[in-house]
């Protein structure tokens, strides 16, 4: 049968091939490759630290019902406009509404369409990534004139129109979102695969009668998932950013129903004299977005087969 090629092996990102050190296929030095991505990775300590408070946010906006002190649209009128306080620790608003509550409850939205549209064009554009860049001529040339096209429609106004036409929604803008931005995910993985493909390892499995279903999901997937993985903690960050622009427009997720988009929005007016209101759902918007970046800083780093050990 034929070697393993020099770099990269089949079963995943930097694996040196058989007779390297260690003299065990996907070890090096006596470990395995899941040990040295870990290795790397727990260097990166504002990766670790991004990726825990990331997971406390989801853990937060998942039991929200449950710690939320009030419901989210419950006023109290004794208690308007007031400063963040014991009873009340971010404050309330001009309704006399809890504004921790608020912030808890627009967690979920905004988190929620983050992480849908990031495992959906990760599962969209990987698989059409993956069939572009493997099959080549007419296949890449249909799918590679589909993602052209996409990109060149303009992302906000399409994003509006699709929006008003089927009634924004947390479910609404994160398909539309995705709808618009899955090409990046997929020229990332074809780029990627066009160059694997060529590979010898790929050429001998050929050569030996492996499927084309094979090759793809064991030879080629494994060595591409790792940039795979990075472009979705990127792509998460983004689609967070854009629910809160378009919700911060007032065309997005409509009061009662909070996003911390929308939050921002109702304070507009007040950003001076009630800096409360403005200044937690922001606080909120940004801590999110750093640590989804430095989540995928860290597994860039991680996952980069050109690394040194």
């Amino acid at each position: 049968m034929a070697a393993e090629p020099q770099g990269v092996a089949a079963g995943g990102v930097g694996v040196p091939p058989a007779g390297a050190a260690g003299d065990e296929y996907g070890k090096v030095e006596g470990r395995t490759q899941r040990e040295i991505v870990w290795r790397r990775f727990k260097r990166h300590r504002l990766a670790i630290a991004g990726g825990l408070f990331l997971l406390l946010i989801y853990a937060a906006a998942l039991a929200t019902p449950v710690i939320a002190p009030y419901e989210y649209d419950e006023s109290d009128f004794t208690a308007l406009n007031q400063a963040p306080s014991v009873e009340h620790p971010m404050g309330t608003d001009r309704l006399g509404r809890d504004e921790f509550t608020r912030v808890l409850y627009g967690g979920r939205v905004s988190l929620v369409v983050g992480l849908g549209v990031g495992v959906f064009v990760t599962l969209v554009g990987g698989v059409i990534g993956l069939l572009s860049g493997y099959y080549g001529r007419r296949v890449d040339t249909a799918l590679a004139g589909v993602m052209d096209f996409v990109l060149v429609l303009p992302f906000l106004p399409m994003l509006l129109v699709l929006g008003s036409i089927f009634r924004f929604s947390a479910f609404t803008i994160t398909f539309v979102i995705a709808l618009l931005v899955w090409p990046r995910m997929a020229r990332l993985v074809r780029g990627q695969v066009l160059t694997i493909r060529d590979q010898d390892y790929v050429q001998a499995a050929k050569a030996v009668g492996v499927t084309n279903v094979k090759i793809a999901l064991r030879h080629i997937l494994p060595n591409v998932v790792g940039i795979m993985i990075v472009e979705a903690t990127l792509i998460v960050a983004q689609a967070i950013l854009i629910e809160t622009a378009v919700s911060y427009l007032g065309l997005g997720i409509q009061p009662p129903t909070p996003s911390w988009g929308n939050m921002l929005e109702d304070s507009r007016t007040t950003m001076t004299t009630q800096w409360w209101l403005t200044w937690f759902p922001g606080l909120m918007i940004v801590i999110t977005a750093l640590c989804v970046n430095f989540l995928g800083d860290g597994l860039r780093d991680a996952l980069d087969p050109k690394a040194i050990e």
